[in-house]
């Protein structure tokens, strides 16, 4: 299976091979001007391997293309970065992720999220994120650090009242009904973001379950400024930097939060929420 990096060097290779055809050189020219192997231009072009940033500096001086080389070299640093698998990324414990988000969290002014299934870790309770980070630790095999993640992930929080920081939060109504905590920390974590949809900086909304989506829902990501894209999957982390990514997450963030509730609309939907979990239970 392609994975988003796989993929990524894919679509440099499509670049690259474009520069080359518009130089009207063949493959065998190129790589004979570089001094490689004759093969290696074909391996760049179909994403077979890495290419280094003096790859992409010679490619673009022997095609006449040295405007766009610091826009692939971009490409190739992002590359490098953007995939993460989870194992490897937290092998020392949930707590180093967390902190590691409040370093680049701190430089962030305007923060867009969208989760389909759970609250945004910004705005969870103690309790309710104990519940996810149970269940991923679990899921993964990692060292359980739940207790130290946790309290990580609070300190995290302290963003949300200082600074000049804004939260724009988006998630769909079925996060505050599913089952990922027990009823009681559901509701709990309910009553916060009752709370927190007060609060000047953040603006929080709720996409009804039948409202008409201006974009299909796909998967959570997360926005930070124009500067990066943030995405878990299941086995890993994508950080995104390059501009069109960041301008594809954007459409589709302000189609989703053009689907959404806010204000009045939003609480009330909490509101029923926490009052069909209060039903459930008596």
């Amino acid at each position: 299976m392609s994975t988003p990096a796989r993929q990524a060097r894919e679509a440099l290779g499509v670049r690259l091979r474009d520069i080359r055809q518009d130089a009207d050189l063949t493959g065998r020219a190129l790589a004979a001007g570089a001094g490689w192997h004759y093969t290696k231009v074909s391996k760049l072009e179909h994403g077979v391997i890495n290419a280094s940033e003096e790859d992409v500096r010679t490619w673009c001086r022997l095609c006449g293309a040295d405007d766009q080389a610091a826009d692939l070299i971009a490409v190739v640093r992002s590359i490098d970065t953007m995939f993460v698998e989870w194992r490897r990324l937290l092998r020392s414990g949930t707590r180093t992720r967390q902190r590691e988000s409040v370093r680049f969290e701190a430089d962030t002014k305007l923060f867009r999220a969208f989760e389909p299934q759970v609250i945004p870790g910004l705005l969870q309770t103690a309790e309710y994120a104990a519940a996810i980070l149970s269940a991923f630790i679990g899921f993964h095999d990692l060292p359980d650090d739940v207790e130290e993640g946790v309290a990580a992930r609070m300190e995290r929080q302290s963003i949300l009242y200082r600074g000049d920081h804004r939260f724009h939060m988006v998630f769909c109504q079925a996060a505050l009904t599913l089952g990922v905590a027990p009823p009681d920390v559901l509701a709990g974590q309910l009553d916060r973001l009752l709370a927190l949809s007060t609060l000047p900086r953040v603006h929080l909304g709720v996409i009804p379950t039948r409202a008409a989506h201006g974009f299909l829902p796909l998967h959570g990501f997360w926005i930070l400024d124009a500067k990066t894209v943030l995405v878990e999957t299941i086995s890993a982390e994508l950080k995104l930097t390059q501009p069109r990514d960041i301008a594809v997450y954007s459409r589709a963030f302000e189609r989703l939060a053009g689907s959404a509730a806010y204000g009045r609309e939003a609480r009330a939907l909490i509101t029923g929420a926490l009052r069909d979990l209060d039903d459930d239970a008596s």
